[in-house]
């Protein structure tokens, strides 16, 4: 018992340092490599690892092509739509800021997981709860201040899309139900949405912005080996050992490391305004992630 409660505790911290961590390193490295080969980059040789890895732990490859459909649509929804936008986004928002705006995906999951015939009914807490989340973003993305520019915004816009677009993934995925191993499926996820990330940027004509630089190239190490590979699989264990409501408690962790680090190394403060935006989506998470679930009622003559 003792080593179990030692191991999560050691998982919870790998997913709170690291993935809070993540966003200053993206930050940093996509002031010196083209956004689209960056991600994809990453994600390729995180997907090769990683597989490499699942493989050898006698984890077997996807097989049927329902199976690789739905891999290769989590994939482009999660890392080349939700991560590879909010990699775009972060070339003109410091990465505090990227992390309160993404702190939204816990929101568009409540929300999305009550479609279809087979969602979640919403409690009042939770609907008061995406009220307040939501209107939190809106409070973020409002221009203000004498710096604001529209670069910026737009930027800011492109992380809000992504964290829908995660979101999205991840209620696809799991309405899906694949039935290869979380960390096979994991990988090829990410080699999928890496291929699709790397033709976008060779397409745009990113190859020839890509400069090698000690800071380029730690910011990529860094995000591929422990926020891919290392955090990742401490999140894939988590979800088998802990409850969802303790689970969903990085959604509300990680923006705040994010904000320390933003602030401590490279000098990045927030507004008054963003500030209080903070407040309400982390108080608008908290309502939501801490919220009772129920399935909706069925109608009496509905089949199984």
């Amino acid at each position: 018992m003792a080593n179990r409660r030692l191991i999560t505790l050691l998982a919870f911290a790998t997913v709170y340092l690291v993935w809070g961590s993540s966003y200053l390193a993206i930050r940093v490295g996509v002031q010196d490599l083209p956004p689209a080969l960056f991600a994809g980059v990453r994600f390729i040789i995180a997907g090769l690892l990683l597989g490499t890895y699942a493989r050898l732990s006698g984890q077997a490859f996807p097989v049927t092509r329902k199976e690789w459909k739905t891999i290769i649509v989590v994939g482009l929804l999660l890392m080349a739509g939700g991560n590879g936008l909010v990699v775009w986004g972060e070339q003109w928002v410091p990465s505090g800021l990227t992390a309160l705006i993404v702190a939204s995906v816990a929101l568009w999951i409540a929300y999305f997981g009550t479609l279809g015939p087979h969602g979640e009914a919403l409690t009042a807490r939770s609907i008061g709860g995406l009220i307040l989340g939501f209107s939190g973003v809106t409070v973020l993305l409002a221009p203000s201040g004498a710096a604001f520019s529209y670069a910026q915004l737009w930027g800011e816009v492109a992380v809000a899309v992504g964290a829908m677009l995660w979101a999205a993934g991840t209620i696809y995925a799991r309405r899906r139900k694949p039935r290869t191993p979380a960390l096979m499926s994991a990988a090829m996820q990410m080699f999928s949405g890496g291929v699709l990330l790397c033709a976008l940027g060779l397409l745009g004509g990113e190859a020839s912005r890509w400069v090698w630089t000690s800071n380029g190239v730690w910011s990529l190490a860094y995000l591929t080996v422990f926020a891919s590979c290392l955090a990742y699989s401490a999140y894939v264990w988590l979800m088998h050992a802990v409850t969802p409501a303790q689970l969903g408690t990085y959604a509300y962790v990680n923006p705040a490391i994010a904000v320390v680090l933003g602030n401590w190394l490279l000098g990045e403060s927030l507004s008054r305004g963003e500030i209080m935006g903070m407040l309400i989506i982390l108080a608008g998470v908290i309502l939501v992630s801490t919220a009772p679930r129920r399935a909706k009622a069925m109608p009496a003559d509905a089949p199984p």
